[in-house]
């Protein structure tokens, strides 16, 4: 009589922690697809298709504010430009004809690009958006896990577990869960702090285009240029780190000892923070830019 109901009991409580490690590993597994498909599409947008109010703001605050101090400086870079042409020529006294086409031709082109900064500014991540688009086409179909298949693998493995070790895993699945979810939490603040960090930066983009035909000044818009490569591309090294980080996830092996198959997707997600935190400076190494 009393074994039936301690049989009961015991049956109760394994049923009750399988259920709830069941739906720890639901949530945790649905988490990382998640996770993957909300960086994709993240890094997938342009700074106006992100979001149109904050770019329609940005782009405002560059035509009224830094727009005026732009057309100072390539005023003042022109001028600097017409005395060095003029002095450089033994003093004024070879001076040609064809010195003041190219002054004019230079003087067209940087008017010219600074009237359109934010044209050739948006064609920058035009591109990127272009090759995160293709690079998604190879990466997304990699990126989802199959939740089922994982978790008839660990429902196996479960029916062997005594009730402490049950016990032991149903508090592991809710620590990883909540670590998956502190994760996703970061993962959105990188995301997010990318897209405002473009947003800073196409703000100024007038000033260092005014400068770009300038040899002794050209550097600055040179590099200017170079950091909204290094931003662009950004979003493609990002793409690498989600297709890296969800082939790893989806090649653990669910096999008696489960502890090791969790605490090893809440270090890939460790990692995968890490790295996308890093693409940043990568980015600018490759291209350059400081």
């Amino acid at each position: 009589m009393l074994d039936s109901v301690f049989e009961a009991i015991e049956e109760w409580i394994r049923t009750l922690l399988t259920n709830m490690i069941n739906s720890n590993l639901t949530t945790m597994f649905t988490d990382v697809n998640d996770k993957t498909s909300q960086i994709a599409t993240q890094v997938a947008q342009t700074p106006q298709g992100w979001n149109s109010s904050i770019y329609t703001l940005i782009q405002n605050l560059s035509n009224t504010v830094i727009l005026p101090i732009a057309g100072m400086i390539i005023t003042f870079v022109l001028c600097y430009e017409l005395i060095s042409m003029l002095t450089e020529k033994n003093n004024m006294h070879e001076i040609d004809t064809w010195m003041f086409f190219k002054y004019f031709f230079k003087m067209m082109i940087a008017v010219y690009l600074v009237s359109n900064t934010f044209t050739i500014t948006m064609a920058v991540f035009d591109m990127g958006q272009s090759v995160v688009n293709s690079a998604a086409g190879v990466i997304s179909s990699d990126t989802a896990i199959d939740i089922s298949s994982m978790l008839t693998q660990m429902e196996t493995v479960m029916e062997t577990m005594e009730i402490g070790e049950l016990v032991v895993l149903a508090l592991e699945t809710l620590l990883v869960s909540l670590c998956m979810k502190i994760m996703s939490i970061v993962i959105t603040i990188i995301c997010y702090g990318r897209m405002i960090e473009i947003y800073l930066y196409t703000s100024v983009a007038p000033i260092p285009f005014a400068t770009m035909t300038n040899r002794e000044w050209g550097q600055i818009g040179t590099n200017y240029f170079k950091g909204l490569f290094a931003l662009a591309f950004q979003a493609f090294l990002m793409m690498v780190c989600v297709g890296i980080y969800s082939v790893l996830v989806a090649t653990i092996q669910i096999s008696s000892d489960m502890h090791v198959a969790l605490f090893g997707i809440a270090g890939y997600t460790v990692l995968l923070c890490y790295t996308l935190m890093k693409t940043s400076s990568l980015s600018k190494q490759i291209f350059g830019s400081h």
